[in-house]
């Protein structure tokens, strides 16, 4: 089994782009967020819960989840909150842990936005975070979104703060500079993920 690295960060502190730069140095991606997009889209019985749950409504057509209604009832509602993620969370661990236990690569990049959340971190080997000052991060994702500040505000409640994350991260990105100050530090961090399963 690879090295894991599992990264992690709030909305909107540049998991994605990270993780792409990641890819182009050849590093292998596990993405919790994708696996999860593939399971509304593919799972039936997934599907069929959500239907039962939260009715036709939810859905756009031809059992196409309406992802931004979907949103906005989880992070409007606790209990709606809970439940999908006690439907999502156990099939996208699985579905994670297989894909990383299948790697032959040197190394993996967990992608886990709700590592803390879900209590996940136990099982990386290393955590990374992206992190980003708030009112960047509100920019950011509210432009990348289409929603409002409003909106923005109300998913950073409904995640980990920041200092929980830093708690328990043993490498920090600070993602508030540019895309070529990103680059550096995610090669630099290549090398040093390279060494350390090299000698785990």
């Amino acid at each position: 089994m690879s090295y894991i690295v599992a990264l992690t960060g709030g909305i909107g502190s540049g998991k994605s782009t990270i993780a792409n730069m990641f890819a182009k140095l050849g590093v292998k991606i596990v993405d919790s967020d994708a696996i999860a997009r593939q399971i509304l889209v593919a799972n039936r019985e997934v599907l069929m819960e959500i239907y039962k749950y939260f009715g036709k409504k939810i859905f756009i057509k031809d059992w196409i989840v309406n992802r931004p209604l979907l949103r906005k009832k989880i992070f409007n509602s606790l209990e709606d909150r809970l439940w999908v993620n006690n439907l999502l969370h156990p099939i996208i661990c699985r579905d994670s842990h297989a894909q990383l236990a299948s790697s032959q690569s040197l190394w993996c990049l967990w992608v886990v936005p709700l590592l803390i959340e879900n209590n996940l971190q136990h099982y990386a080997n290393r955590i990374l975070l992206t992190d980003v000052d708030l009112k960047l991060q509100i920019k950011r994702t509210a432009k990348r979104d289409c929603i409002t500040y409003y909106a923005v505000n109300k998913i950073i409640r409904a995640q980990a703060t920041s200092l929980s994350r830093i708690s328990v991260a043993d490498d920090i990105i600070d993602n508030n500079g540019s895309l070529d100050m990103l680059n550096r530090r995610v090669i630099a961090l290549n090398q040093n993920y390279l060494h350390f399963s090299k000698n785990s």
